[in-house]
C-alpha cells in the first residue's frame, strides 16, 4: 500500500508528489533501521534511517536515500546534516554498497554524524542479527515495491530502421512511444505523453524509467514539441540516456526525416479527431 506526501529537504528537482512505501522499523536499542521505498515520479528507491538514542529522544543519526538516479546519504537529520551524493560509476548499486557501509562502517559513520557517545555504544557483534534482518528487508522491499510503468504499444506503427514509433489516441490525449527490438523481444525505449494535463515523458526500463514533467509555461504544446524534438536529432542522444545505445548508433538519419514525418502527420490526424 502507498501513501502520499512531500519531503522538503529533497533537492535538485526531486520534490513533489511522493508515494511512501511499506514502512519496516527494525532493531531497537542503540540502533533502530527504519526502512521506506520512495517513488517521487523522476526518481525512486529506498530510504534507510538510522536511529539511535541521544539525550532520551530518538534522533536521526544517517540515512540513506539509495534512489535510481540521484542517490545520496546524510549524516545527521537531513535538514541540518552533512549530505553526500553516491556514484554509482565508482561505487555500483546504491543500495548494495550502502547495506556494505552499514554492516562494516557504521560505528564510524554515526562517530562522523557527531554521535560519539551513541557510536561508543554500538557492538557489532550483537547487532549482526538485526543488521542480517535490515539487509533482507530493504533488498525485499527494493524488489517488491518499485514503480513499474507499462504502455501499450500504440494505434498506428511507423517503423524507422532500428525503432519503430507506436502513436497512440489514450484519455488524457497523445502519446508516442519510441519501441525497439532486444534479444528478440520489443522494448519501450522511450514514451512521450503528450497530454493537456500533466505532459511529460519517459526514459524507458533500461534507465528504470525515468519520468520527466514539462512545464506547460514553457511548452504550451507538447505534441508539436515531441515531434520537434525528433527532428531536431534528439532521438538518437535520448536513446543513448535510456541506455539503448546500439539502437542510437543504427538511426539513420534520412529514413528518421521520413519517418518523423509520417509519425507528426498521423499524431495531428488523431489529435484532430478527437477535437484537440
Amino acid at each position: 500500500m502507498m501513501h502520499y506526501g512531500s519531503l522538503e529537504h529533497l533537492s535538485q528537482g526531486l520534490v513533489g508528489q511522493i508515494k511512501y512505501g511499506e514502512l519496516a522499523s527494525i532493531g531497537g536499542g542503540p540502533i533502530t533501521f527504519r526502512l521506506q521505498y520512495l517513488d517521487l515520479l523522476k526518481d525512486q528507491g529506498i530510504s534507510i534511517q538510522v536511529l539511535g538514542k541521544v539525550d532520551g529522544e530518538e534522533r536521526q543519526l544517517l540515512r540513506f536515500y539509495c534512489l535510481d538516479q540521484l542517490p545520496h546519504y546524510f549524516y545527521g537529520p537531513d535538514e541540518r546534516g552533512f549530505r553526500i551524493s553516491i556514484d554509482t560509476t565508482t561505487e555500483g548499486d546504491p543500495l548494495d554498497w550502502s547495506l556494505w557501509l552499514l554492516r562494516n562502517r557504521l560505528p564510524g559513520l554515526v562517530a562522523r554524524a557527531g554521535f560519539e557517545h551513541v557510536a561508543s555504544e554500538i557492538d557489532t557483534q550483537a547487532l549482526e542479527p538485526v543488521l542480517a534482518e535490515m539487509e533482507d528487508t530493504a533488498r525485499r522491499i527494493a524488489r517488491e515495491q518499485r514503480s513499474t510503468v507499462v504502455h501499450n504499444r500504440g494505434d498506428v506503427m511507423v517503423e524507422a530502421g532500428p525503432v519503430r514509433f507506436g502513436i497512440e489516441d489514450r484519455e488524457p490525449g497523445i502519446a508516442i512511444h519510441v519501441l525497439g527490438d532486444v534479444d528478440g523481444e520489443e522494448k519501450e525505449m522511450l514514451a512521450f505523453d503528450c497530454f493537456d494535463e500533466d505532459p511529460h515523458y519517459h526514459y524507458g526500463p533500461r534507465a528504470k524509467n525515468e519520468r520527466l514533467y514539462l512545464d506547460p509555461a514553457a511548452v504550451p504544446d507538447s505534441l508539436r514539441w515531441t515531434i520537434d524534438l525528433f527532428k531536431g536529432g534528439k532521438l538518437g542522444p535520448m536513446l543513448e540516456r535510456a541506455g539503448y545505445h546500439d539502437h542510437a548508433a543504427r538511426l539513420n538519419p534520412a529514413t528518421i526525416a521520413r519517418k518523423v514525418a509520417e509519425v507528426e502527420s498521423a499524431a495531428f490526424k488523431m489529435r484532430a479527431a478527437r477535437g484537440g
